[in-house]
């Protein structure tokens, strides 16, 4: 039981904590100090070294999550704020899978072309995707740890 916390604790940290970073940090630094060709072609390098650590995160984090409703014997038996942990997590998961195979996708494409305003289009996208995901993760967060006192 307690590896599987601290896998799913650890991943949902690298993959809430890495889209924190990039959308409250490294986007307004990137944005102020690097000229959209520079800055795209940072945010393509910046995704293809991320997104890895998200695909096992969306791994671990249901398969350790699963293992820890042992207590309640499985789901149906589990407190509403797994319930509601459980699904926020459904929806990051949905959401990543949309941004890897559509705007990441498509970004990548731009910038192969030197389509800059389309890259640019797409990092929109996603900026927007993940800034919708990072709440969803912080809010997850917080049901998770407060949850069992409040729900």
């Amino acid at each position: 039981m307690g590896i599987n916390l601290a896998l799913h604790v650890l991943s949902v940290m690298v993959w809430v904590g890495g889209m924190f970073f990039a959308y409250m940090f490294l986007r307004p630094a990137a944005a102020s100090e690097l000229e959209p060709p520079i800055r795209l072609r940072l945010w393509r390098t910046v995704f293809s070294r991320f997104f890895p650590w998200v695909w096992a995160a969306i791994i671990l984090v249901p398969l350790t999550g699963i293992m820890l409703t042992a207590p309640w014997q499985g789901f149906t038996n589990a407190p509403l704020y797994i319930h509601i942990m459980t699904t926020l997590g459904s929806i990051m998961i949905l959401i990543f899978l949309h941004v890897f195979f559509a705007p990441f996708k498509r970004i990548k494409r731009c910038l192969d072309e030197d389509d800059i305003p389309g890259a640019a289009q797409q990092l929109n996208t996603i900026r927007k995707l993940v800034g919708i995901n990072t709440l969803i993760g912080v809010i997850t967060i917080a049901v998770a740890t407060a949850g069992k006192f409040y729900l």
